[in-house]
């Protein structure tokens, strides 16, 4: 399509997408989350349990729709006057997929022409979530904020996240080397401007490590024995440049490689329920991450 202004031509591809690459419902709806394009506001908090959806949107001054798919639960509704939801993701990088592509799909392209559009839109995401500890000095029923994270799931292998990078390869290649870790890793880095709205949570900063598991990619034990039982200690102790791994966890590198690519503003808060170190774990897991969900809608613009 070629259009003319004065002696100027501007060609704009227009990118279609099939049927079969982006599935929408018959109500106009995206095929996992079961939301459509009017639904989405500008600012949505992301959650992994479906059953901490409620928990957040009972700080909404108004809640006024529910949407549930799977275990994709939307609340939406109203917060100091302005449009929010809460969403579920359900556990780990392979849901976040799911999620990010769905979102962005609802925002940017026409779900009627199937038709990327031209003006994009970029979406503030806030992860709030658990996670543990891997140094010793950040304790248990904390709060901390991942500046950056590491990706230890598959993704890397099929999407270029290049736009998204945060740490040069060079460093990541000499820290997969120090953990001695032969498969392909990924980063990405959390949205400026969101690290200094919430800088007022007086949080622990640090790079997290997506694993792509709850046990053995997180050294843990049960009676399956991990083929890596040095796993955690040597991330602990391996420094990526100056930086220290503080914490892991299942989806905030595939969030913030997606948001980074996707031009979306992303940030994921951390409650630390666990300290891997010293092997604590919190008295009170669900008061924490209330605690974290009052003090993040506070922040919110």
């Amino acid at each position: 399509m070629t259009y003319y202004i004065g002696k100027l031509s501007i060609n704009l591809r227009m990118t279609y997408f099939s049927p079969t690459d982006l599935i929408i419902n018959p109500d106009g709806s995206s095929y996992h989350l079961n939301l459509r394009s009017d639904q989405i506001p500008d600012t949505l908090i992301l959650v992994g349990d479906p059953e901490r959806v409620p928990a957040v949107s009972a700080f909404f001054d108004e809640v006024i729709e529910i949407v549930h798919k799977r275990e994709f639960v939307t609340h939406l509704g109203v917060l100091r006057g302005k449009k929010i939801g809460v969403l579920s993701s359900g556990i780990g990088a392979d849901n976040v997929e799911i999620v990010m592509n769905e979102l962005d799909a609802l925002v940017n392209i026409d779900f009627q022409t199937r038709l990327e559009k031209t003006e994009k839109k970029s979406l503030q995401l806030i992860r709030i979530g658990t996670s543990g500890s891997i140094q010793s000095h950040i304790p248990v029923d904390s709060i901390l904020i991942s500046t950056a994270a590491i990706g230890f799931d598959n993704l890397a292998q099929f999407y270029d996240f290049d736009s998204a990078m945060s740490i040069s390869e060079d460093v990541l290649a000499t820290w997969n080397k120090a953990i001695d870790y032969p498969l392909p890793l990924y980063a990405a880095k959390a949205s400026a401007s969101l690290c200094a709205q919430f800088a007022p949570l007086n949080a622990f900063t640090g790079v997290t490590l997506t694993a792509p598991g709850f046990y053995a990619p997180q050294g843990r034990t049960i009676r399956m024995q991990s083929i890596r039982p040095d796993f955690l200690e040597k991330v602990a102790a391996a420094k990526l440049g100056e930086q220290e791994i503080t914490n892991i966890e299942m989806e905030t590198a595939a969030y913030y490689a997606f948001g980074g690519a996707m031009g979306h503003e992303m940030i994921s808060l951390n409650a630390i329920l666990a300290n891997r170190i010293t092997n604590e774990f919190s008295k009170d897991p669900e008061g924490q991450i209330r605690s974290l969900i009052k003090k993040a809608i506070a922040l919110i613009a």
